[in-house]
């Protein structure tokens, strides 16, 4: 699944006119780039959400040659639901599989996605996860299994666990791409139709191993904003040439 539905707030006045998911990086919309790597690790069936701009995403999709490849859309043209709403709107267009990949349209990385997606054998989630620096962190136990989460300007901690002290925890910060078992979706409904996927994580970590990916040499970039535009065509064109 891509989610592609957000209003690329950060990415504006680019975003006045087009979605966040087709802004392009060194020639190539953002979607395009990840449907072509997805293409390649062999994912073959996707569901995209949209949401702002949603027609222009349909349209352009249309006019791809992936080979075998079978897109979805996931339509929150109504309302924007959220990261974990977007999962459980598009919950009917993601039956008949054990597992799925979930990976941000603005990611770019050296991930190989089929190899991550393989590490997820056996887990009910698995969160790529990495090192970088920031206020809101994941909390990880020796295992790497999730145990909660904080923000360590504001001193807040979110676990299911009581009184968790996050100094005696591994923090590494969410990298956007993660992958989730089809046995959790049972979980949902006790959720509204619009809520975090991170907060539903959180609410379960204590009942269903969920555990965080830290992959050794990841290159990663968030293209979010304007000034990072022209960074992200040289980050595109070295993990192109050095994965």
């Amino acid at each position: 699944m891509v989610f592609a539905a957000g209003l690329g707030t950060r990415l504006k006045p680019l975003t006045d006119q087009m979605p966040k998911a087709l802004v392009p990086v060194a020639g190539r919309p953002l979607l395009q780039i990840l449907l072509e790597k997805l293409h390649s690790a062999g994912f073959h069936d996707v569901v995209i959400n949209v949401h702002h701009f949603a027609s222009m995403i349909e349209e352009f999709v249309s006019t791809l040659h992936l080979d075998g490849m079978l897109v979805r859309f996931s339509d929150e043209r109504d309302e924007l639901l959220e990261t974990g709403g977007g999962i459980k709107h598009a919950v009917s267009l993601l039956q008949g599989v054990d597992r799925f990949l979930i990976h941000n349209v603005d990611i770019l990385s050296n991930v190989d996605l089929n190899a991550f997606f393989l590490r997820g054998e056996g887990t009910q989630a698995t969160l790529l996860v990495s090192p970088r620096e920031t206020q809101r962190y994941l909390l990880f136990d020796d295992e790497m299994r999730l145990v909660g989460w904080t923000n360590v300007k504001t001193g807040q901690v979110k676990s299911p666990y009581p009184n968790l002290d996050p100094m005696r925890f591994h923090k590494y910060a969410f990298a956007g791409i993660h992958q989730m078992s089809t046995d959790l979706f049972h979980y949902f409904n006790e959720w509204p139709q619009k809520f975090s996927i991170v907060d539903f994580y959180l609410s379960i970590c204590h009942l269903e191993p969920i555990y965080g990916y830290l992959k050794p040499d990841l290159r990663l970039m968030d293209v979010g904003k304007l000034d990072t535009l022209h960074q992200a065509e040289f980050f595109l064109d070295s993990i192109s040439s050095h994965p």
